[in-house]
């Protein structure tokens, strides 16, 4: 089976190295020119842990993970308001044990699949055809193939989503903020703890990486998404408009903005899509199904889904029907993956500050009951499902697609 996946960043390269170890021949096409390094930090959680130990990259990954002692909710002066420890809920609270920058993981799982998957980049779909046996792409290159399958792995904004499925404007639900993330100078109080400040609709925070530096986010709430389709210096001024006047660190962050090889500002989305396949064209990642960085598990659906996928296609004599039990598998772990926690958008930028005095109330008494018990559900989710063994586990016989 030959298949091409969109996408190089997380789901697409777990993809391929699944796909191979089911018999399959894998491409990838990644419209960049190159891999973005960089990037805000992801977790691995619940059962995706057991996904990378399988591959075989658990050692690579803890060799580049981000050394977090937790996250604190800091004041203008940099007081301490409420912290949650990395080890809290068993390593699954707001910080988890396993905290990598994006581009670094990305970087690992390329390295784990480069042997034998073949990466396009600077090219991306143009257009498919597929009929009842496969797909006929035609790639922006000028470029035609023939693929007995097509898998979008390619985000939020999924060029193949957008091609087999429909527009964005379908599947994609803005919830209210916009967010830029950049590195910065480390400030060398941080003490390794991921710091975040509020000020009515506006966040700011520190994430510590490692080198010296740091990542920075800013945040703040609107109510339309109208910021869309802007140039870097576009974007640059928008998040220095709407964060001037800040306190904390916030002129300090803007000060080093301009200078950021990483820059990145989006807003903060929900993807939903209610069939995750259409003939031989499927979705997985964030581009089938993406909670938002406000419900904290897109980087472990994306493998969790790379998995399922490959195994259901495993030994499938029918892929439609293998893509059909892809999606029943992963119905209730997404479902709950999706879930914001308490207060979403509302809670994570409170527009008031008697509100904000309240959220750090409450972050405060997270780890004591009963607030305890309510929390521990909201982490616990990224354990609600069961891995199947499809025989593709790094000391097993791997299945053959046909």
């Amino acid at each position: 089976m030959r298949v091409l996946i969109s996408g190089s960043s997380i789901a697409g390269p777990a993809c391929a190295f699944w796909l191979h170890r089911a018999g399959a021949e894998v491409t990838v096409v990644e419209k960049s020119r190159a891999p973005r390094p960089g990037g805000h930090a992801v977790d691995i959680r619940g059962v995706a842990r057991q996904i990378v130990e399988w591959m075989g990259i658990r050692e690579a990954i803890r060799a580049r993970q981000v050394d977090e002692r937790g996250w604190a909710l800091v004041d203008g002066r940099n007081r301490v308001l409420g912290r949650m420890g990395a080890d809290a809920f068993g390593g699954e609270g707001i910080v988890a044990e396993i905290e990598i920058s994006r581009g670094d993981l990305a970087e690992v799982l390329r390295d784990a699949t480069a042997g034998f998957t073949e990466y396009r980049y600077g090219d991306r779909i143009a257009e498919l055809a597929q009929d009842a046996r496969g797909v006929d792409v035609t790639f922006a290159s000028g470029v035609k193939e023939r693929y007995d399958l097509v898998i979008g792995a390619d985000g939020v904004h999924s060029g193949v989503r957008e091609l087999a499925f429909g527009p964005d404007s379908d599947y994609v639900r803005y919830l209210g903020v916009y967010s830029a993330y950049f590195t910065v100078t480390d400030p060398g109080d941080m003490d390794n703890w991921y710091l975040m400040y509020n000020e009515p609709g506006r966040v700011a925070g520190l994430r510590p990486e490692r080198g010296g530096t740091a990542k920075a986010q800013l945040a703040f709430r609107e109510p339309l998404a109208r910021y869309q389709r802007l140039s870097r210096d576009e974007e640059r001024r928008v998040v220095a408009e709407r964060m001037a006047g800040g306190g904390w660190r916030i002129p300090e962050l803007l000060a080093q903005m301009p200078d950021a090889p990483d820059f990145f500002f989006d807003s903060i989305d929900q993807v939903h899509v209610k069939r995750w396949w259409r003939g031989r064209v499927a979705l997985v990642g964030d581009a089938g199904y993406c909670g938002s960085p406000l419900a904290g598990l897109g980087t472990s659906m994306s493998l969790v889904g790379a998995y399922v996928l490959a195994g259901e296609l495993a030994g499938a004599a029918d892929p439609e029907r293998a893509l059909a039990a892809y999606q029943n598998t992963m119905a209730d772990y997404v479902a709950e993956g999706l879930k914001l926690p308490p207060g979403g958008a509302k809670g994570f930028a409170p527009k008031s500050r008697l509100l904000i005095r309240s959220r750090a109330l409450s972050m405060s008494m997270m780890t004591a009951w009963p607030f305890r018990n309510i929390m521990a559900k909201q982490f616990g989710k990224a354990d609600a499902i069961t891995l199947e063994d499809y025989g593709l586990g790094t000391h097993a016989p791997a299945a053959q697609l046909r």
